[in-house]
Parts: structure tokens; C-alpha cells; sequence
């Protein structure tokens, strides 16, 4: 049944626990990572490719794709799955974090924000209609609410002010009544101010949407005010929906979130450091462009079992980066997202086996953010 959130295991000695999400392109099992294909591609890799890594669910973005290539040539295609051939659910954004990351080119209103195109500087605009408008024509089976999303830092009154207006613009999407079998997630705000997430997240889950996001996080606030953010907005967000952190992917943000209660992740961090030729490592992460990899045979990480650690070594991989080619950049994205997934995969199991405490506290004790060898 389309919509439907099954809770199939859950921890004892914690909130952790995973579920089936049922959507009209298939089931997304949780705990989930959502890789972020922003711009109708997940960066280097093809929808095979992510199928192969065994991912149920992407992420697309309203405001990107509406700006190029534009959702009604999305639609006349038949929507983002078959413009992108990816046969598995898809979750879009609603374009509100652009409120936040483009900040410099728009101009927010209670009707909505307007934008100057960050492509070709023409004039754009996204209101809570337009933006389940053009999720409608994008197609995917989860839409997100338009919201607005403070930077940090940000004074309370004006945090305050933006609370007002995603509570607004939540009701404003309810309305939207041109949603084909698409999900629909509210979103909530409140910067670090636990009284404004509180009153947030009441009015938000009074409109009874299919699932519920902690959004405004992964702004430029620390990562002590990241996991505070979680404790002072879980415990008002329904059991028996999904919970949905929106922008967060260190391994050990993830685990301490998912043992609160979280369901759902997303973030550009396993593209984005690939490209800059950073290798993720269940251990930990490190720069392949370190001039102490160059003679380096071993795997890109012992004991991975992905295609790229079976077939290349350290050394091939890090000439690949220093002579410009392309070929690298797929490469490490190929294995960070397999890590992604293994991590994920293997805690869904922990939950299931009821040993999520002690994977748990392995996996902090022997977890490096940066490697140091």
C-alpha cells in the first residue's frame, strides 16, 4: 500500500529501528541513504551504476531542475525517472534549502522566494504552489514542503520569523491537490533554538503528511549543535512515520541519530569528497593525492569488496588524479558509495539481530574521521 510505513525491527536498548516505506516505484528499506543526484545525475555514476551498489531511493532537486533542463521537458519525457532511466523511488527537495545556500541571489517574501537564476540570471520564483507544481511534473514519489531554511547564525527573532513562514508554507502544500500517488514529507525548522523546533514541529505534524524531516541542520553550525538539533526535534515527531535528517552524512552523525529514532539521510558528502579525491573507509577517511600512496598496491580499502577494490589499486588511482582524469573521480565515488551503503546495510542487520548497542560502540571506538594512516 502506497504510503505505508511498516516498523519491522526495533533496538532494545535504544529508539533505533528499521522499516519498509512502500512507494508506487518500490520499497525503500530503513535506515536509508539517499545519494543526492541534484541535477538529475548522482555525479560520475550512471542509474546502473547505483542500482549495481544496491540503493532503493535518490534524491533530486526542484530548484535545479526546474532552472535547467525544466520541469515541463522533464514531464514530457513522462517525469525524472524515465528522463534519468531509474526505475527505483526518487525523493525531491523541495528548493527551500536554496533559500539557505543561494541566499546571495533571492529575495524571500510570505508569498515565497525569488530567485536570479544562478545559470543564466533570469528571474525565478518558488512559492509553496510552485514548488508541489513542479514536483508534480518531476514525478517523484516523495515530495518535500516548501521551506525556508535559516543560515547560521541566526538571531531567534529571525529564525522565528522563518518557523512562521514554513508553518504557512506547510499548509499552503496540504492544499496541492495535483499529487499522482507522490508522498508528501513536512519539513521542520528552528535553528538552535529548542522552544522554536518544539512549536515547529507541533504545528507541522498537526497536518498529518506522510513523513517528517528535521530540516535547518548542515548550515554552518558545529556538529555539537548538528546532534542537539536531532534531540530537540525527535521527540516530538510521530513513531509510526518516517523520520528524515536532511543533509547529514558523517558516519558518526548518522549512527548517533539513527540510535535517537532517524530513518532517512541524505547528503552530497561521498560525491563531493570523491571529487576532490577523498576515499571513505569504514575506519575513516584520507587524501589518495597523498604523495604516499604513489608506489601503494593495496585496494583503496582493505577488505572492501567493491568492484573499483577488487580491480585498482591506491597507486593507479591516485596517478588518475594527478594526471586530470575522469576515470578517478568515478572510481572513489564508485567505492564511497559502496561504503555508504555497506554502513547502512550493516547496521539495518545490527538493528534486526538486536546488536545495534555493541555494533554501535565498535564502530565509534574505531572510527577516524581522518585517517592517519
Amino acid at each position: 500500500m502506497i504510503g505505508q510505513f511498516e516498523i519491522t525491527s526495533r533496538c532494545e536498548k535504544s529508539s533505533a529501528r528499521t522499516g519498509k516505506l512502500h512507494t508506487i516505484h518500490g520499497v525503500i528499506k530503513t535506515p536509508a541513504f539517499m545519494p543526492v543526484g541534484t541535477k538529475a545525475t548522482v555525479k560520475t555514476m550512471s542509474s546502473q551504476d547505483l542500482e549495481d551498489l544496491g540503493y532503493d531511493v535518490i534524491l533530486g532537486n526542484t530548484y535545479h531542475l526546474n532552472d535547467r533542463p525544466g520541469a515541463e521537458l522533464i514531464a514530457s519525457h513522462g517525469g525524472l525517472h524515465n528522463f534519468m532511466s531509474w526505475k527505483k523511488p526518487i525523493l525531491t527537495d523541495s528548493g527551500g534549502y536554496q533559500v539557505f545556500s543561494l541566499g546571495q541571489i533571492n529575495k524571500i517574501t510570505d508569498l515565497g522566494v525569488s530567485f536570479r537564476s544562478h545559470s543564466d540570471g533570469k528571474e525565478l520564483f518558488i512559492g509553496p504552489h510552485e514548488s508541489m507544481k513542479i514536483q508534480s511534473l518531476l514525478g517523484s514519489d516523495i515530495a518535500m514542503v516548501f521551506d525556508e531554511c535559516p543560515p547560521y547564525p541566526s538571531d531567534k527573532e529571525y529564525v522565528y520569523k522563518a518557523v512562521c513562514r514554513t508553518i504557512e508554507w506547510a499548509k499552503e502544500c496540504k492544499k496541492y491537490d495535483n499529487l499522482k500517488n507522490q508522498l508528501v514529507f513536512g519539513i521542520i525548522q528552528g535553528g538552535i533554538y529548542q522552544d522554536l523546533r518544539e512549536e515547529c514541529a507541533k504545528k507541522i505534524i498537526e497536518l498529518d503528511f506522510n513523513g517528517y524531516a528535521i530540516g535547518g541542520v548542515s548550515v554552518g553550525e558545529s556538529d555539537n549543535l548538528k546532534l542537539k538539533s536531532v534531540d530537540d526535534t525527535i521527540k516530538f515527531m510521530p513513531n509510526h512515520k518516517p523520520r528524515y535528517l536532511m543533509g547529514v552524512g558523517e558516519f558518526y552523525q548518522m549512527i548517533y541519530s539513527i540510535s535517537k529514532g532517524i530513518d532517512m539521510f541524505d547528503c552530497v558528502m561521498p560525491t563531493r569528497q570523491a571529487r576532490n579525491g577523498t576515499v571513505s573507509t569504514m575506519k575513516g577517511r584520507y587524501p589518495i593525492k597523498s604523495a604516499k600512496f604513489k608506489k601503494d598496491k593495496r585496494p583503496l580499502e582493505e577488505g572492501c569488496d567493491c568492484l573499483v577494490c577488487k580491480t585498482y589499486t591506491r597507486s593507479y588511482i591516485r596517478h588518475l588524479f594527478n594526471v586530470g582524469e575522469i576515470l578517478g573521480l568515478r572510481l572513489i565515488t564508485y567505492h564511497n558509495l559502496y561504503c555508504y551503503n555497506k554502513f547502512i546495510k550493516n547496521i539495518r542487520t545490527s538493528i534486526e539481530e538486536n546488536k545495534f548497542e555493541l555494533y554501535k560502540s565498535n564502530f565509534v571506538k574505531n572510527y577516524s574521521v581522518v585517517l592517519k594512516d
